[in-house]
C-alpha cells in the first residue's frame, strides 16, 4: 500500500505538472491569435481607409459631374486640368511620385524605399496619404459610412464585432469627427489607432466590443479538448483511489473474517476432542452420567460446526449466482411459530422470550428453507446481541415481517454498512461476541433474490428493529 501510495502521488504531481504546462501553453496560444487578429483588424482598417476614398473619390466626382451640367445649362464652360497622381520605383530604390495640379504643373516626390517592410505596403501607405492630402480638405468624412465600410471589410476575415464605432483624431488626441454612437465608457472596448496622414497627424480611431469572445472561439477546439483530458484524468483517479481504498477495507474485512472463524472452528473441535478422550481414556462406561455429560457436549460442539459450514457454503453459493431458489406458498404464522420453538430450546444460558403475533391468515411465497435461515440469522442475533435476559418479539402481515428486540442496539454510523460482507459492529473490548460478518450479508442477498428489502431501526441501549418488506411499499414505522 505505501508503494501504491508513492506512485500514486509521483502520477499526480506528473499531472500537475502537465497541467501547468497545458494552462502556459494556451495563455501562449491566446496571444499569439490575439496578435494575428489584432492584425487582421489593422489590416481591415487600412483596407476600409482605401474604400472609404474611392467612396468619397465616386461622391466628389458625381458632385463634379452635376456641377459642370450646372454650368453648362447656364451657358457657361469649365475647363480643368485634372489632378493626378502617380508612383512607381525608380533604380535607386527610391518610391518616386509625380502629382499634376489643375494648372497643369507637374510635382515630383521621392520617397526612400524601407528595407524592413513590403515595398507594396509601403506604396499603398504613400499613396494613400496623398490621397488624404488632397481629397481632405474638399470632401469631407463619412464616418456612418465608414463604419459600414469597416464592418464588411472585418467580416472577410470572419470577424463580427457586436460593435464598431469610429473617430478621427490628430496627434494630441483632439476629436476632429465624431458619430453619436462612439460609447462614453471607451475603456470598456478595444480600441485601435491608424495614422491615414503622418504630415497632418491625422488617426482614424476605431471602437469595437472586445475581441476575447472571437478568440476564445478560435480556441474552443484546444480549450474544450485540454478540459476533458484533464476532467478524465480526474475522474479515473478518483475511480481508482475509491476501488482501491475499498478492495483494502474488504481485504482487512476477509483477513478478521479468516481470523474470527479459525478461531471458532478450532473451538468446538478442541472441545469435541477433549470430549472423545475423556470417553476413551477415563472409563466413562460405568458412568452413565459422565458419558451423557461427554457425549452432549461433543454433540453440541458438532452442530456448532455444521452451522459455521452450512454459513459459508451459503455465502459461497451465492456468491457463484448458482444458488436458485424453490418458492413455494405456505402459511406464515405456523412457519414463523416452528422456528421460534426451535430457538426457545437454545436458551444460551439467558432468560429467552420470543413471542409471535402474526395473523394466521397471512401467506407468503418464498424459499422455505432460506427463509428460514434468514429468520434464524435474525433471531441468533438478537440472542447474541443483548443482555441476560432477551425479549423477543416477531410480527407481521400481509405487506411485512418484524422482529424486534431488547439488545443493546447499533450505533447510527454503523447501520448504513450493516449488510456488507465481513462487516462487523465495533463492541469495543467485548470478547463474549463473536460474528464472521457474514450473517446479515447473507440475509440481505437472500431477500433481495426474493425481490424482498430489509430495513432495521436502531439505537444504542434501546434494541433494533429488522423489518422484512414483501414488496416495494412505502416503509411504515413497526410498533412493537
Amino acid at each position: 500500500m505505501k508503494r501504491f501510495k508513492t506512485i500514486s502521488t509521483t502520477f499526480i504531481i506528473v499531472i500537475a505538472v502537465i497541467f501547468g504546462c497545458d494552462v502556459y501553453y494556451l495563455i501562449s496560444l491566446y496571444n499569439s491569435i490575439r496578435a494575428n487578429v489584432e492584425r487582421d483588424v489593422m489590416t481591415a482598417l487600412a483596407d476600409a481607409d482605401i474604400d472609404d476614398m474611392w467612396e468619397r473619390s465616386d461622391r466628389a466626382n458625381r458632385a463634379a459631374i452635376a456641377a459642370q451640367q450646372a454650368y453648362a445649362e447656364n451657358g457657361d464652360s469649365i475647363t480643368r486640368t485634372p489632378r493626378s497622381v502617380s508612383g512607381v520605383k525608380d533604380e535607386d530604390g527610391n518610391f518616386v511620385t509625380t502629382s499634376t495640379n489643375e494648372e497643369g504643373k507637374t510635382t515630383v516626390n521621392k520617397t526612400p524605399l524601407r528595407r524592413d517592410r513590403s515595398y507594396s505596403n509601403q506604396m499603398v501607405n504613400d499613396m494613400s496619404q496623398q490621397m488624404h492630402e488632397a481629397m481632405d480638405p474638399f470632401v469631407d468624412f463619412n464616418l456612418t459610412i465608414m463604419d459600414s465600410i469597416v464592418i464588411e471589410r472585418l467580416a472577410d476575415r470572419h470577424i463580427y464585432p457586436e460593435f464598431v464605432a469610429v473617430e478621427v483624431v490628430n496627434s494630441k488626441d483632439t476629436v476632429l469627427r465624431s458619430n453619436s454612437h462612439v460609447p462614453k465608457n471607451r475603456l470598456d472596448y478595444d480600441m485601435f489607432s491608424l495614422c491615414f496622414n503622418p504630415d497632418s497627424g491625422m488617426y482614424y480611431r476605431v471602437y469595437m466590443t472586445p475581441l476575447t469572445r472571437h478568440i476564445i472561439s478560435e480556441m474552443s477546439g484546444v480549450i474544450v479538448t485540454v478540459f476533458l483530458l484533464m476532467v478524465t484524468f480526474a475522474l479515473a483517479f478518483w475511480y481508482l483511489f475509491h476501488t482501491v481504498s475499498r478492495l483494502r477495507t474488504i481485504e482487512e474485512m476477509k483477513d478478521d473474517f479468516v481470523s474470527n472463524m479459525t478461531h471458532e472452528l478450532k473451538t468446538p473441535i478442541a472441545i469435541a476432542y477433549s470430549a472423545n478422550d475423556a470417553l476413551l481414556n477415563f472409563g466413562t462406561d460405568n458412568d452413565p452420567n459422565k458419558r451423557k455429560k461427554y457425549l452432549m457436549i461433543a454433540n453440541k460442539q458438532l452442530k456448532r460446526l455444521g452451522e459455521l459450514v452450512e454459513n459459508i457454503l451459503a455465502m459461497s453459493m451465492e456468491r457463484r449466482k448458482t444458488m436458485k431458489l424453490k418458492p413455494e406458498e405456505f402459511m406464515l404464522q405456523p412457519f414463523v411459530e416452528e422456528i421460534a420453538a426451535m430457538q426457545r430450546m437454545r436458551g444460551d444460558r439467558k432468560d429467552l422470550t420470543i413471542t409471535v403475533n402474526i395473523d394466521e391468515r397471512t401467506s407468503v411465497v418464498a424459499d422455505k428453507t432460506h427463509f428460514a435461515n434468514v429468520l434464524n440469522n435474525l433471531i441468533d442475533n438478537a440472542i447474541k446481541y443483548s443482555n441476560d435476559s432477551v425479549e423477543i418479539s416477531i410480527t407481521g402481515n400481509e405487506k411485512e415481517l418484524s422482529v424486534c428486540d431488547n439488545g443493546i442496539g447499533i450505533p447510527s454510523k454503523s447501520i448504513p454498512y450493516l449488510f456488507n460482507k465481513f462487516y462487523r459492529v465495533p463492541h469495543g473490548n467485548r470478547q463474549d461476541i463473536r460474528g464472521y460478518g457474514i450473517g446479515l450479508y447473507y440475509v440481505k442477498s437472500i431477500l433481495d433474490k426474493m425481490g424482498w428489502s430489509i430495513s432495521v431501526k436502531s439505537n444504542e441501549g434501546e434494541g433494533s428493529i429488522f423489518t422484512i418488506k414483501f414488496n416495494n411499499h412505502e416503509q411504515q414505522d413497526t410498533v412493537c
